[in-house]
């Protein structure tokens, strides 16, 4: 399918081929017919994307902030990769959309296929052939209501939720400031709603357009003049901003022509720099208003599809998006004069280079249309013409990659095309965009949004797993019983009863092999450390992670999802002393600080107990600074003490001489290293770089760290024969 997407690195706006997104639970698979084109925030977005490295430093400070902080921690070098990965990762614009469903995904309620819809939603209702939108963000329309039309929803929505924030009674006179499209939208809200409606504006077009739909609209200099007469000399009760200007004279204006305690709602994206005198005086409310309505920027709402009840929340999102649909149905509201240009999906670089300013004409509603053939089926995989392609006789073993987020474009992907030794067969993604980039940045032979694509290749016999945490267990299980030698990235399995199966499936004669991403243990300090210390003696391990605040929103939080950040990411430290020790734990205790509603069991002291004496503690902690380093392991053992800070420096101290290795430019935490002993296994048919025993006891540890928490007790582990 075509998509339009920008590239931030260097401000490119370019429509490409992309395997057509897969529907997920709760979600629609839906054929766009047309989609809008935000002047102001796609606007924003682009022109930040256009800039030299130096402008994109100078308009966020706060981002250069963390980068010099990434690079004390962990070394420049690497934080410039990071960075430029994120700068290399293309963006997809647009968010207000309609079309027609096409299919639907398990637990989605009350649309089929079929329907017509209006789409909204950064991420969801892009410029693209084929979107995947969430129950929550879709809107049925009636066949009265065009596609075209349609498309303004999630915009008119904005506007709406702008009004409702002023509490506008039938007969009050509202004022809008920049009748611009957002602005004409919130007039004809605020009419439809039987107010009495007044425009200000600087460009000539549009008063001449908002005049030619009946509104009452004059330019700046005559505003506060006329403001006198239209209201009586008793000044609005209502001023909608929806002006696009880092200027404050929109907040001062708006401040002079309210009434005694009116309202003010800021809708665009202004400057706020409000005259503090006569917004005392009149005693004025201010208000921001915040996109279309609550359940806005809420993942349970938006993406898993938790509605707010109607008695406490009686106007969401979703249900601010049905009312646009009725009045555009009910001709209350007509976008239809608004629209100025129309451009095929093929040719959507032209509508950006309207938009910012390089073509030279006045525009107002761009709309992007999309071809309506209906024998066309969307296409799940793409080829790529630079990638190796199938059929192409090598002895090296075929790689399939499941999953394309940051992990696996920043660490995985580089680490294994460094390493070399295979082949680079196909990447999949759900969203078929990620996979896109990642299949051609690093010469994959396609691109697919179907895991099955991955699952079903006779030619991949290495299958890499890096999606979201709750579908490792299953993903590791099917590509085992597909023949295919695995690494997944952590954890393996967020339930015991997932663990087992795995176990189950790898005794079974000519198993593949199964390794899992704790790389920890194959860093280069992280082995002189290991070596340095005294074989057969019991060792005091204590790890400190400085993890740092996650809001309440992440998906890691979430158990059935990312399985809390003891399991999802705590499982690193676990095996780190399991490597240390030799052995897996026989006992845990987990201790925590109070979540006071900000954390979520993210300020916790486990202590761990292991079969030679050997004592471990881990103190994993969201409340300290992120500019600190993240992580620290000391180990006491038998006359021996060893110092590891953050894989970048290493202290060895014994019968009182001390030695210190370091690392000043990179930070190694044993990726490529991890990668290369599973990729020798798999080549020799040797034993896995990780013994599975250490695996399981890992991961069956997080599982009694977690348990401890709830009960309070420590909890003892079965017994592990290790190999």
């Amino acid at each position: 399918m075509k998509q339009l997407l920008q590239y931030l690195r260097d401000g490119k706006t370019v429509v490409t081929d992309v395997p057509a997104p897969s529907v997920r639970p709760g979600t629609a698979l839906v054929r766009t017919a047309a989609s809008l084109v935000s002047a102001g925030t796609e606007r924003m977005l682009v022109e930040f994307a256009e800039k030299s490295l130096v402008g994109k430093a100078r308009s966020r400070p706060d981002l250069v902030r963390q980068v010099l902080d990434k690079a004390r921690r962990e070394g420049l070098l690497s934080t410039l990769e990071a960075a430029f990965n994120r700068l290399d990762q293309p963006m997809p614009l647009g968010y207000s959309s309609a079309g027609t469903i096409a299919a639907v995904g398990r637990g989605l309620e009350g649309f089929q296929v079929g329907d017509r819809v209006a789409c909204a939603g950064g991420g969801f209702a892009v410029h693209a052939e084929w979107v995947v939108v969430p129950q929550n963000l879709m809107a049925r329309l009636p066949d009265s209501v065009d596609f075209e039309s349609a498309s303004f929803t999630t915009l008119a929505a904005i506007a709406l939720h702008g009004f409702r924030l002023a509490q506008p009674q039938v007969g009050d006179r509202v004022a809008v400031i920049g009748m611009g499209l957002l602005g004409l939208l919130a007039a004809g809200i605020a009419r439809a709603a039987g107010c009495h409606v007044f425009g200000v504006d600087l460009a000539p077009d549009r008063l001449a357009l908002a005049q030619k739909m009946g509104f009452t609209a004059v330019a700046r200099p005559q505003a506060e003049a006329a403001a006198q007469t239209f209201t009586h000399g008793r000044g609005f009760d209502h001023v909608l901003i929806c002006a696009d200007t880092a200027s404050n004279d929109p907040i001062t204006l708006a401040g002079a022509i309210a009434r005694d305690r009116g309202n003010v709602i800021a809708v665009g994206a202004v400057g706020l720099g409000m005259p503090r005198k006569v917004y005392y005086e009149k005693e004025l409310h201010f208000q921001v208003s915040r996109s279309y309505g609550p359940g806005r920027y809420d993942p349970g709402y938006e993406e898993a599809g938790r509605d707010y009840p109607i008695g406490f929340v009686r106007w969401t999102e979703g249900r601010n998006l049905e009312s646009v649909v009725n009045l555009l149905a009910s001709g209350a509201l007509d976008v239809r004069p608004l629209i100025t240009h129309r451009f095929p999906i093929l040719q959507a670089a032209d509508a950006y280079e309207l938009i910012t300013g390089k073509t030279k004409q006045p525009f107002l509603g761009v709309l992007l249309t999309y071809p309506q053939d209906a024998e066309t089926a969307p296409l799940r995989r793409i080829a790529l013409p630079k990638g190796v392609q199938s059929g192409s006789a090598s002895p090296l073993p075929g790689v399939g990659v499941l999953g394309s987020g940051n992990y696996a474009t920043a660490v995985f992907l580089p680490t294994i095309q460094k390493a070399g030794g295979v082949r680079p067969v196909g990447v999949a993604s759900g969203s078929g965009l990620t996979a896109r980039h990642a299949a051609e940045k690093f010469g994959y032979a396609f691109a697919a949004s179907s895991e099955d694509e991955l699952f079903d290749h006779p030619e991949i016999q290495i299958l890499a797993v890096l999606t979201r945490h709750n579908h490792h267990a299953r993903q590791v299980l099917r590509a085992l019983k597909s023949g295919k030698h695995v690494f997944c990235e952590k954890p393996l399995a967020l339930h015991a009863a997932e663990l087992e199966e795995i176990a189950e499936a790898l005794r079974a004669p000519n198993t593949p092999l199964l390794s899992l991403g704790f790389n920890r243990r194959f860093a280069p300090l992280a082995q002189q450390m290991r070596a340095f210390l005294p074989p057969d003696e019991p060792r005091v391990v204590h790890y400190r992670v400085n993890a740092g605040f996650l809001p309440s929103t992440h998906w890691l939080h979430d158990p059935a999802v990312g399985g809390g950040r003891i399991i999802g990411e705590g499982c690193h430290f676990f095996d780190f002393l399991t490597f240390l020790i030799g052995q897996s734990p026989s006992e845990v205790w987990t201790q925590s600080l109070p979540d006071d509603g900000r954390y979520h069991q993210d300020n916790v002291v486990i202590h761990l107990r292991y079969p030679d004496g050997s004592l471990g503690t881990i103190e994993y902690l969201a409340n300290g600074d992120k500019s600190f380093p993240k992580e620290r392991v000391e180990v006491f053992s038998a006359g021996a003490v060893a110092v590891l800070d953050d894989f970048r420096s290493l202290e060895l101290v014994r019968d009182g001489r001390r030695q210190m290795i370091r690392s000043r430019l990179r930070q190694d935490k044993g990726h490529l290293a991890g990668w290369q002993a599973f990729l020798s296994a798999v080549q020799t048919g040797g034993q896995p770089p990780i013994p599975y025993s250490q695996i399981w006891g890992t991961t069956l540890a997080t599982f009694a760290a977690v348990e401890s928490l709830s009960t309070g007790r420590p909890v003892a582990l079965p017994a592990i024969q290790e190999e």
